[in-house]
């Protein structure tokens, strides 16, 4: 009879754990969902600015059509994306993009000066700071489910229940790794 106690005390301390884990990597895949989902807020602010910024800085920069068309662009495929794939990439080019509108408005300065573009310049680098924030917090959530996904006795878990490691937010443009050059 006691045999019988010790073994159904084990089955139930099994169980409990199986639960455990389970609830676990439930709540980390949660938090990875969340994580995307202040991402999501932030591009979405983004792509809100840019027709304005775009709109502002076409009175003076007639002859940079091209950059601006690229960032209407950039802007339209990362709205489009719907794969986190493509949402990464698309965003890493509008990020790519509208650095290189700044880049050019630098060559206005009527435009620098214009107190529209000014105010959306600020929002637009506040946003950017957000979404560097928000990205950090992603990554950092998708590392937590993923060493929990791929450690022991968690795998076990995760692979019978069909938890998968997440993709981290990372940069695709390779010129975006390179430390910036500093000249006076």
């Amino acid at each position: 009879m006691m045999t019988l106690w010790i073994i159904l005390g084990v089955v139930v301390v099994l169980v409990l754990m199986v639960i455990g884990a389970y609830n676990g990597l439930v709540q980390l895949r949660v938090s990875v969902q969340n994580a995307w989902s202040q991402i999501d807020v932030q591009l979405k602010r983004r792509h809100d600015l840019i027709p304005n910024l775009v709109e502002t800085a076409k009175g003076y920069m007639a002859h940079e059509r091209g950059t601006l068309e690229g960032v209407t662009k950039a802007r339209q495929m990362a709205i489009d994306a719907s794969t986190l794939k493509d949402k990464l990439a698309a965003e890493n080019m509008l990020t790519s993009t509208l650095r290189s509108l700044m880049a050019v408005s630098e060559n206005y300065p009527n435009l620098k000066a214009d107190q529209t573009m000014m105010r959306l310049q600020e929002e637009l680098t506040t946003t950017e700071n957000k979404i560097s924030f928000a990205r950090q917090y992603y990554n950092d959530e998708v590392n937590r489910l993923n060493t929990t996904v791929q450690s022991f006795p968690s795998n076990l878990i995760a692979a019978q229940f069909g938890f998968k490691a997440a993709e981290f937010f990372q940069l695709e443009i390779p010129e975006e790794r390179n430390v910036p050059q500093v000249k006076f």
